[in-house]
């Protein structure tokens, strides 16, 4: 997305289904639900929409959830790929038609039933049976054990241990904030469930160092973004939340969790680059931000991207997250207000960007007094991307 886009298009509505472990319904019924509760969110009707952008990585073909939700003719659909790295793309597609009058209006959605259905985040073969490069470097490593996201980032982590002195524990400081404002969110799955520091470091390894509560949730359930024209949002009963800039990147040596083959390991470039393309598209700076919305699958690498984007100088995040209430609501920089795929649920970031949307409307439960200016970051660890979303200041 150019600069010239930028403030095109806005967000008028959200919606989700509940998020649960049993949902005991398919992935295409919990699109659909998300999908007609963020068009009904907008004021809109289902015959309104026209477009719909989602993952590669969803089962749901779009014609279906057309079907499902009750939507008309579509003129665009699209998916992005690489997974959670797709969160922020999936708007940043649906800013560019409606920017460019392709389509009227769009919905970005991704719908998981990753718990009682496919369960993420175990062993899974395929990958090291691709026929490119990536499946060639997983044929090798697979075999020894390197065979899990919570394996792959464990590499990272001990590294950026090794050269920044971060600990375990600073790495539980992110978790303990997720569940911290998780515990205030209803919607949130650990709802009334903080933890603490002592928790944190008693939970079970899974792939040193990386415990149990350094890891997001697996979770049934689903989310969609309602995009439209920055002229038609005037006309609609929410309060319009500016897509004022939006990027997606990858770096140099880039592979899937396992980029290993750098100069910096202790790094995450491609969001590097995605945090400079949004600070130049939109004229502001990590000073500016009210909030922050950073994809927080596993912990470590919630402290690299506060790094890449610039809230903290490289090495030094570790410094940043032990400050009492830093990240919290009325700290430094009020982290996840929603609690996080840590904290309310994993779909893939799109419940991150939900909440940078009620933040932004003054209707979170952990609400930022006056925020207008809120970052959302999408997967780490693979092609990525981000967005800056503002409002009229309250």
């Amino acid at each position: 997305m150019t600069g010239t886009l930028s403030g095109a298009a806005a967000i008028v509505g959200i919606g989700a289904t509940e998020f649960s472990k049993d949902s005991g319904r398919s992935e295409l019924r919990l699109a659909a639900e998300a999908v007609t509760a963020a068009v009904a969110d907008a004021g809109l009707t289902p015959a309104d929409v026209d477009g719909l952008v989602s993952f590669t990585m969803d089962t749901n073909a779009e014609i279906a959830v057309a079907r499902a939700a009750g939507l008309g003719d579509l003129k665009f659909f699209s998916r992005i790929h690489y997974g959670g790295g797709a969160a922020c793309s999936t708007v940043q597609q649906a800013a560019m038609a409606v920017a460019t009058g392709v389509a009227d209006v769009v919905v970005a959605y991704r719908a998981f039933n990753e718990r009682s259905g496919r369960r993420f985040g175990q062993v899974d073969s395929s990958v090291a049976n691709q026929e490119n490069s990536s499946g060639t470097d997983n044929a090798f490593s697979y075999p020894h054990g390197l065979s899990t996201p919570a394996a792959f980032v464990a590499m990272i982590a001990q590294r950026y241990m090794y050269e920044y002195g971060a600990t375990s524990e600073d790495f539980g400081r992110i978790a303990v904030t997720a569940r911290t404002h998780a515990a205030n969110n209803p919607n949130a799955f650990f709802y009334g469930k903080p933890i603490t520091l002592e928790d944190h470091q008693a939970s079970r390894y899974i792939a040193q160092p990386l415990h149990l509560l350094d890891c997001c949730q697996e979770s049934d359930g689903g989310v969609a973004i309602v995009v439209v024209s920055a002229e038609r949002a005037k006309d609609l009963p929410q309060k319009p939340v500016t897509i004022t800039a939006a990027a997606s990147g990858s770096a140099r040596n880039q592979f899937i969790m396992t980029s290993y083959y750098r100069e910096q390991l202790a790094a995450l470039p491609e969001m590097g680059l995605v945090g400079d393309q949004l600070w130049q598209q939109s004229g502001l700076s990590p000073s500016d931000m009210d909030a922050a919305i950073l994809y927080d699958h596993f912990t470590p690498y919630t402290l690299l991207q506060l790094e890449e984007l610039g809230f903290c100088g490289r090495g030094e995040a570790k410094d940043l997250v032990r400050e009492p209430g830093a990240l919290e609501v009325g700290g430094i920089l009020p982290l996840n207000t929603h609690g996080g795929q840590l904290g309310e649920a994993y779909i893939h970031g799109m419940n991150g960007i939900a909440e940078a949307v009620r933040q932004i409307r003054g209707t979170s439960v952990n609400q930022v007094p006056d925020a207008s200016k809120v970052i959302v970051t999408a997967g780490t660890g693979v092609p990525t991307s981000g967005l800056i979303l503002t409002g009229d200041p309250a």
